[in-house]
């Protein structure tokens, strides 16, 4: 049971990444640049802008070089790109990205349906991003998809989970993400391999990456931040979800966690009423309405006038 709260949770929003790249309709290049501008706005100390693949692979974000380009950086906001290799990584960097996010599976099934390649070969290419950034100033994360559980092969062993942290770490990634891409975890297996990483990395290093596919989304970030995490990514709205993973839905949505961290007393840092705003909007955006919750229903402090003509 967490006792003690008095240290701030991080958020990293991946809305104009991970929120868009499954979205039907066309988001229009200035409208991604406002929408990141916006983020940059409220709080967030990183932001996960968009990514590098190809884009018969991801159309949806295939504008990634123009909108690196287009953002207003703000002082004490790191901007990550998501990318595949070493091409996605030029051009990451040439567009100004401060972090670079490499992501294989666990899953050899899930590799090969996101990747096109096995997990031995991503790893292999991923050394070449490696030796390449070594020259540049970014930072380097390795994202492991997949970790609480995959579509195909079920649940995943934690000592293979480990293995993959302990191969980034060897590569010479600076941080690591856990990402629950479809919704598998459940608390109690947070908390376990939370501790477990823990003891390899320190916190500061570490990223927790949930969907609520199945409702446990903030449970989890509650048994991992109980466990000694403290960063976390969430998506405005609760937009999001993996194009190559059946069943995925939305990240836990950002205006969520950030409630429930106030109800709570959690610090984030994060201007919840400018994340309510921008949240409202998304649907004239999308053309959709939105899972997340705390937009539709107010935060517990929005009270309500009381009827006329009660009894006395």
């Amino acid at each position: 049971m967490i006792t003690d709260f008095s240290e701030r949770l991080i958020v990293q929003e991946v809305s104009p990444r991970d929120g868009l790249q499954i979205e039907p309709t066309w988001v229009d290049t200035p409208d991604k640049i406002a929408l990141i501008d916006q983020l940059s706005l409220a709080g967030f100390s990183r932001i996960e802008a968009g990514s590098f693949v190809s884009p018969k692979a991801i159309p949806a974000l295939r504008d990634g070089d123009e909108v690196f380009r287009g953002i207003q950086r703000h002082p004490g906001v790191i901007y990550v790109a998501l990318i595949p290799n070493l091409r996605g990584a030029q051009r990451a960097i040439d567009a100004g990205a401060d972090e670079l996010n490499l992501v294989m599976s666990a899953s050899q099934t899930h590799n090969l349906a996101n990747m096109r390649m096995r997990c031995e070969q991503s790893l292999t290419a991923f050394a070449d991003v490696v030796a390449f950034a070594a020259g540049s100033p970014v930072s380097l994360n390795g994202s492991i998809a997949t970790t609480f559980g995959c579509p195909f092969e079920g649940k995943i062993d934690e000592d293979r989970v480990l293995q993959i942290v302990d191969a980034y770490l060897e590569l010479g990634m600076q941080g690591i993400s856990l990402a629950d891409t479809t919704g598998m975890a459940n608390p109690r297996q947070v908390h376990r391999l939370v501790q477990r990483v823990l003891t390899r990395i320190p916190a500061s290093a570490l990223t927790l990456h949930f969907h609520n596919t199945r409702g446990l989304g903030l449970s989890n970030v509650l048994a991992a931040y109980e466990a000694g995490a403290r960063r976390f990514d969430a998506s405005l709205g609760g937009l999001g979800g993996c194009p190559f993973a059946p069943g995925a839905s939305g990240n836990i949505c950002t205006e969520d966690l950030v409630n429930l961290c106030e109800e709570m007393g959690i610090d984030t840092g994060i201007d919840l009423p400018h994340l309510l705003t921008m949240s409202r909007r998304l649907p004239a955006l999308l053309g959709h309405d939105m899972p997340g919750q705390v937009a539709k229903a107010g935060r517990n402090c929005d009270l309500h006038p009381a009827p006329e003509n009660l009894p006395t």
